[in-house]
C-alpha cells in the first residue's frame, strides 16, 4: 500500500507522527501497576529491526512471540501491536488478540490469522485499522524515518465478552480497571533508510 508512495511525500510527512504517548500502555487511566510480563520474540532484539518476511516487503506474517509467567488470577490475556510513528492522529493497529488462555505462553509465526468467530481455544483475532482480522503488515512510506512496532501484552483480572472481533477502542475499554500485568516488545522498520543491524549500518535504500 504506502509502498508506492513516492519518497518525498514520506520525507515531507516526516515530523508528522501519533507519538508514543498515545500508545495503548501509556494510557494513565489504564493504572498498569509494576508488575511486568517478559515478553520476547525469538527472530529479532527489543528495539531491533524486524526481519522483512514480517512486513509488506516480504511475506507478510505475523512474527513469533514468547512471555514469561503471569500472576495467579490471570483470566486471559490480550495483544495489541501499534505503531506510533504512523502519520496519522492515532497509533496504527496492527493486531489485536483477544481472551488468548492464562497458560498460554506463546504464539507462533504466522498464528495472527483471520479467525471469524475466534480460534479453538477460545481466543479471538480483533480489527485492525484497515477493519480487517489478522495481522496488517508494516508498511512505513518510503523517506518517513524508522517506526516503532509496539507489542504489548496484558494479563487481565476477567474476560470481558466484546463479542468476536473487538477494534481498539473496545479493548482499551475492557482493559481499563482489569489489568494485572503488562509487557512491551519493541521491533522497528524503515524504508529507504541507514538501518541498524546488529551494531552496523546498512544502507537500506530499498528495504
Amino acid at each position: 500500500m504506502l509502498e508506492h508512495l513516492p519518497r518525498w511525500i514520506g520525507a515531507l510527512m516526516r515530523n508528522i507522527r501519533a507519538g508514543h504517548s498515545k500508545l495503548v500502555i501509556a494510557d494513565p487511566a489504564l493504572e498498569l501497576g509494576s508488575v511486568v510480563i517478559d515478553l520476547s520474540s525469538p527472530a529479532f532484539a527489543n528495539g531491533g529491526r524486524l526481519p522483512e518476511r514480517f512486513t509488506a516487503d516480504g511475506e507478510g506474517v505475523s512474527p513469533p512471540l514468547v512471555w514469561g509467567p503471569v500472576p495467579a488470577g490471570t483470566a486471559c490475556l490480550a495483544l495489541i501491536v501499534e505503531d506510533p510513528d504512523a502519520p496519522a492522529p492515532n497509533p496504527l493497529v496492527h493486531a489485536i488478540v483477544w481472551a488468548i488462555p492464562p497458560d498460554e505462553h506463546r504464539l507462533a509465526e504466522g498464528a495472527i490469522v483471520r479467525d471469524g468467530e475466534g480460534g479453538a481455544d477460545g481466543s479471538d483475532v480483533g480489527r485492525n485499522s484497515v477493519f480487517a482480522e489478522g495481522w496488517l503488515p508494516p508498511d512505513p512510506p518510503s523517506g518517513h524515518g524508522s517506526h516503532d512496532y509496539v507489542f504489548q501484552l496484558f494479563a487481565l483480572a476477567s474476560t470481558p465478552d466484546l463479542g468476536t472481533n473487538p477494534g481498539r477502542s473496545e479493548i482499551t475499554s475492557a482493559l481499563a480497571g482489569n489489568i494485572l500485568a503488562a509487557g512491551m516488545l519493541v521491533g522497528t522498520y524503515s524504508r529507504g533508510e541507514p538501518a541498524q543491524l546488529g551494531g552496523g549500518a546498512l544502507n537500506a535504500a530499498t528495504a
